[in-house]
């Protein structure tokens, strides 16, 4: 399907590896110019040439940046002041319990996983708005609106993603730029695939009979009884920046794999 994003550019956050790396990839396979971020140089040189290899119509760049420093944030900036798709996809996470979460953990995750964003945002959407056009997408996750209380500090950030997506888009009123955030569910990163190995060392065991007895420990009210592939997450979040979705306004949009039981 042609998403008519085709010559467009997008800035993806954290996006060597996990859903990040898959958002990157969906939006180059509509033939989207795709500015790659991580804080390792190597890193990033590396996915970059790894989607110029696979889609050699596109033109992926190093976007190499630490986006919790300001400077570097400016230096980005001034680099790339133009984009027309923001994907605030970088985030940190933690299992923690509530007592061990002092209030340099809190500002940590505040910074990284807000401020950050909205640091991103604030420079880039009135551009979009100049231009009338734009996306901006938060990732989310489905710990925004059912906290499991296992990571406090997570859950917060992620909630406060869905309040600055409905703020900023009320001022993309009667325009073609759109705000919204994607809430993924459990998703099969490279650190969870690790986890799960961890935690089933039988090795005659296959990936897929671990995947299925953890949830069944742990994730019983998943509906779909596995991980989400980033790349479901990926070509969610491709259509949410085309113009197929221009009619998503501040939505906060669930793939979640049945894991929140309330209707809304």
């Amino acid at each position: 399907m042609d998403m008519g994003l085709n010559n467009k550019k997008a800035l993806v956050t954290g996006s060597t590896k996990g859903i990040g790396k898959a958002i990157a990839i969906e939006l180059a396979k509509e033939g989207v110019h795709v500015l790659i971020n991580g804080r390792d140089y190597e890193e990033v040189e590396r996915t970059v040439n790894e989607i110029k290899s696979d889609f050699p119509a596109t033109f992926p760049q190093n976007a190499t940046a630490d986006l919790v420093d300001i400077g570097q944030r400016e230096a980005l900036f001034e680099k790339y002041p133009t984009i027309d798709i923001l994907v605030n996809n970088m985030g940190i996470y933690e299992i923690m319990q509530y007592e061990d979460v002092d209030d340099e953990v809190w500002e940590k995750y505040f910074r990284t996983n807000v401020l950050a964003a909205n640091g991103l945002s604030r420079f880039y959407l009135p551009k979009m708005l100049e231009n009338d056009f734009g996306r901006i997408i938060f990732i989310a996750s489905e710990e925004a609106v059912m906290p499991s209380g296992l990571m406090p500090q997570y859950c917060m950030t992620k909630s406060m993603l869905l309040s600055l997506s409905k703020s900023l888009s009320k001022l993309t009123i009667g325009t073609e730029v759109t705000v919204n955030t994607i809430m993924p569910g459990p998703t099969l990163s490279e650190k969870v695939q690790q986890i799960i190995e961890g935690m089933y060392p039988n090795t005659e065991m296959t990936f897929a009979e671990k995947e299925k007895e953890f949830m069944i420990t742990n994730l019983p009210q998943s509906e779909i009884q596995r991980f989400i592939k980033p790349y479901e997450i990926g070509r969610l979040t491709t259509f949410v920046c085309s113009p197929y979705a221009s009619a998503f306004k501040g939505s906060p949009i669930r793939m979640d794999g049945g894991m929140v039981p309330t209707i809304f």
